[in-house]
Protein backbone atom coordinates (compact mmCIF):
# COMPACT_ATOMS: atom_id res chain seq x y z
CA UNK A 1 0.00 0.00 0.00
CA UNK A 2 1.50 3.31 -1.00
CA UNK A 3 1.06 6.36 1.18
CA UNK A 4 -1.46 8.90 -0.04
CA UNK A 5 0.21 11.95 -1.50
CA UNK A 6 -1.47 15.28 -0.92
CA UNK A 7 -0.52 18.55 -2.40
CA UNK A 8 0.58 20.82 0.41
CA UNK A 9 0.73 24.54 0.18
CA UNK A 10 4.19 25.84 1.07
CA UNK A 11 4.35 27.46 4.48
CA UNK A 12 4.53 31.21 4.29
CA UNK A 13 3.85 32.88 7.60
CA UNK A 14 3.42 36.39 6.17
CA UNK A 15 1.12 35.23 3.36
CA UNK A 16 -1.03 33.29 5.84
CA UNK A 17 -1.17 36.25 8.20
CA UNK A 18 -2.22 38.51 5.31
CA UNK A 19 -4.93 36.04 4.19
CA UNK A 20 -6.32 36.02 7.72
CA UNK A 21 -6.27 39.82 7.87
CA UNK A 22 -8.00 40.11 4.50
CA UNK A 23 -10.66 37.55 5.43
CA UNK A 24 -11.28 39.33 8.73
CA UNK A 25 -11.50 42.72 7.00
CA UNK A 26 -14.10 41.39 4.57
CA UNK A 27 -16.16 39.55 7.18
CA UNK A 28 -16.11 42.38 9.74
CA UNK A 29 -17.09 44.81 6.96
CA UNK A 30 -19.98 42.65 5.79
CA UNK A 31 -21.32 41.28 9.07
CA UNK A 32 -20.03 43.46 11.90
CA UNK A 33 -17.94 42.46 14.87
CA UNK A 34 -20.40 40.37 16.90
CA UNK A 35 -21.59 38.13 14.08
CA UNK A 36 -18.14 37.08 12.93
CA UNK A 37 -16.36 34.19 14.63
CA UNK A 38 -12.71 33.22 14.58
CA UNK A 39 -13.75 29.94 12.97
CA UNK A 40 -15.44 31.86 10.12
CA UNK A 41 -12.34 33.97 9.58
CA UNK A 42 -10.02 30.94 9.56
CA UNK A 43 -12.28 29.14 7.08
CA UNK A 44 -12.46 32.18 4.78
CA UNK A 45 -8.66 32.50 4.93
CA UNK A 46 -8.15 28.79 4.34
CA UNK A 47 -6.04 28.73 7.50
CA UNK A 48 -5.92 26.66 10.65
CA UNK A 49 -7.97 28.29 13.41
CA UNK A 50 -4.99 28.01 15.78
CA UNK A 51 -3.02 30.38 13.54
CA UNK A 52 -5.49 33.19 14.24
CA UNK A 53 -4.65 32.90 17.93
CA UNK A 54 -0.94 32.52 17.26
CA UNK A 55 -0.70 35.61 15.03
CA UNK A 56 -3.30 37.88 16.67
CA UNK A 57 -4.04 36.50 20.14
CA UNK A 58 -7.82 36.81 19.91
CA UNK A 59 -10.67 38.04 17.77
CA UNK A 60 -10.27 41.47 19.40
CA UNK A 61 -6.54 41.42 18.62
CA UNK A 62 -7.33 40.54 15.02
CA UNK A 63 -9.84 43.40 14.82
CA UNK A 64 -7.17 45.77 16.17
CA UNK A 65 -4.73 44.55 13.50
CA UNK A 66 -7.37 45.15 10.81
CA UNK A 67 -7.86 48.69 12.14
CA UNK A 68 -4.14 49.40 11.78
CA UNK A 69 -4.50 48.95 8.03
CA UNK A 70 -7.38 51.41 7.70
CA UNK A 71 -7.13 54.98 6.43
CA UNK A 72 -6.14 57.58 8.99
CA UNK A 73 -6.86 61.23 9.46
CA UNK A 74 -3.26 62.18 8.65
CA UNK A 75 -4.20 64.36 5.69
CA UNK A 76 -6.39 66.49 7.96
CA UNK A 77 -3.33 67.42 10.00
CA UNK A 78 -1.12 68.27 7.02
CA UNK A 79 -0.80 71.71 5.53
CA UNK A 80 -1.10 75.20 6.91
CA UNK A 81 -1.73 75.07 10.66
CA UNK A 82 -3.82 78.23 10.54
CA UNK A 83 -6.32 76.36 8.37
CA UNK A 84 -6.49 73.29 10.64
CA UNK A 85 -9.72 74.30 12.44
CA UNK A 86 -11.44 74.80 9.07
CA UNK A 87 -10.20 71.44 7.71
CA UNK A 88 -11.43 69.72 10.86
CA UNK A 89 -14.78 71.52 10.59
CA UNK A 90 -15.27 70.49 6.96
CA UNK A 91 -14.43 66.88 7.80
CA UNK A 92 -16.76 66.92 10.83
CA UNK A 93 -19.55 68.49 8.78
CA UNK A 94 -19.23 65.67 6.25
CA UNK A 95 -19.64 63.19 9.13
CA UNK A 96 -23.01 64.86 9.92
CA UNK A 97 -24.30 63.50 6.64
CA UNK A 98 -22.22 60.40 5.94
CA UNK A 99 -20.53 57.71 8.01
CA UNK A 100 -16.83 57.01 7.39
CA UNK A 101 -16.11 55.63 3.92
CA UNK A 102 -14.23 52.62 5.28
CA UNK A 103 -16.57 49.72 6.16
CA UNK A 104 -14.18 48.76 8.98
CA UNK A 105 -14.36 52.25 10.47
CA UNK A 106 -18.16 52.05 10.22
CA UNK A 107 -17.96 48.74 12.09
CA UNK A 108 -15.74 50.39 14.69
CA UNK A 109 -18.23 53.22 15.00
CA UNK A 110 -21.08 50.74 15.63
CA UNK A 111 -19.23 48.47 18.04
CA UNK A 112 -16.87 50.87 19.85
CA UNK A 113 -18.72 50.22 23.12
CA UNK A 114 -18.44 46.44 22.81
CA UNK A 115 -16.20 45.14 25.62
CA UNK A 116 -13.95 43.22 23.21
CA UNK A 117 -13.57 46.21 20.88
CA UNK A 118 -13.02 48.95 23.47
CA UNK A 119 -9.25 48.46 23.62
CA UNK A 120 -8.89 48.59 19.84
CA UNK A 121 -11.18 51.63 19.65
CA UNK A 122 -9.15 53.40 22.33
CA UNK A 123 -5.85 52.61 20.61
CA UNK A 124 -7.22 53.77 17.25
CA UNK A 125 -8.37 57.07 18.75
CA UNK A 126 -4.98 57.63 20.37
CA UNK A 127 -2.79 56.71 17.40
CA UNK A 128 -4.92 58.01 14.52
CA UNK A 129 -6.40 61.16 16.06
CA UNK A 130 -5.08 62.30 19.43
CA UNK A 131 -1.33 61.85 18.92
CA UNK A 132 -1.18 63.44 15.44
CA UNK A 133 -3.36 66.32 16.61
CA UNK A 134 -1.27 66.85 19.76
CA UNK A 135 1.83 66.98 17.54
CA UNK A 136 0.32 69.94 15.68
CA UNK A 137 -0.42 71.92 18.86
CA UNK A 138 1.87 74.25 20.78
CA UNK A 139 1.43 75.74 24.20
CA UNK A 140 0.06 74.24 27.38
CA UNK A 141 -2.40 71.35 27.69
CA UNK A 142 -2.04 70.03 24.13
CA UNK A 143 -3.41 66.59 25.14
CA UNK A 144 -6.47 68.17 26.75
CA UNK A 145 -7.11 70.42 23.75
CA UNK A 146 -6.75 67.47 21.36
CA UNK A 147 -9.26 65.48 23.44
CA UNK A 148 -11.74 68.38 23.27
CA UNK A 149 -11.47 68.49 19.48
CA UNK A 150 -11.85 64.68 19.24
CA UNK A 151 -14.94 64.91 21.43
CA UNK A 152 -16.56 67.04 18.75
CA UNK A 153 -15.91 64.29 16.17
CA UNK A 154 -17.33 61.63 18.44
CA UNK A 155 -20.38 63.71 19.27
CA UNK A 156 -21.17 64.33 15.62
CA UNK A 157 -20.92 60.62 14.83
CA UNK A 158 -23.12 59.72 17.80
CA UNK A 159 -25.72 62.31 16.80
CA UNK A 160 -25.84 61.05 13.20
CA UNK A 161 -26.29 57.44 14.38
CA UNK A 162 -29.04 58.29 16.85
CA UNK A 163 -30.96 61.08 15.11
CA UNK A 164 -30.12 60.43 11.49
CA UNK A 165 -27.98 62.11 8.86
CA UNK A 166 -28.28 65.82 8.30
CA UNK A 167 -26.94 67.77 5.35
CA UNK A 168 -24.53 70.38 6.72
CA UNK A 169 -24.97 74.00 5.78
CA UNK A 170 -22.21 76.57 5.26
CA UNK A 171 -23.24 78.00 8.65
CA UNK A 172 -22.66 74.59 10.24
CA UNK A 173 -19.11 74.59 8.87
CA UNK A 174 -18.57 78.13 10.18
CA UNK A 175 -19.85 77.17 13.63
CA UNK A 176 -17.73 74.03 13.70
CA UNK A 177 -14.70 76.08 12.66
CA UNK A 178 -15.31 78.37 15.66
CA UNK A 179 -15.67 75.34 17.94
CA UNK A 180 -12.40 73.83 16.69
CA UNK A 181 -10.65 77.19 17.00
CA UNK A 182 -11.77 77.33 20.64
CA UNK A 183 -10.74 73.71 21.29
CA UNK A 184 -7.29 74.18 19.77
CA UNK A 185 -6.57 77.70 21.07
CA UNK A 186 -3.17 78.37 22.70
CA UNK A 187 -1.18 77.77 19.60
CA UNK A 188 -0.93 75.48 16.60
CA UNK A 189 2.46 74.57 15.09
Amino acid sequence: MSPQVTEARPRDREATRERILQAARELFSEQGYEQVTVRMIAAAADANIALVGRYFGSKAGLFAAVLQGEPTFATLFEGDSDCLPRRLAEWAAERMQHPPESPILRTLERFAGHPEVQGAARERMITAVLNPLEDKLTGPDAPSRARMAASVFLGIGAMRRRVGPQKPTPSDVDRLTAVFEACLADGVK
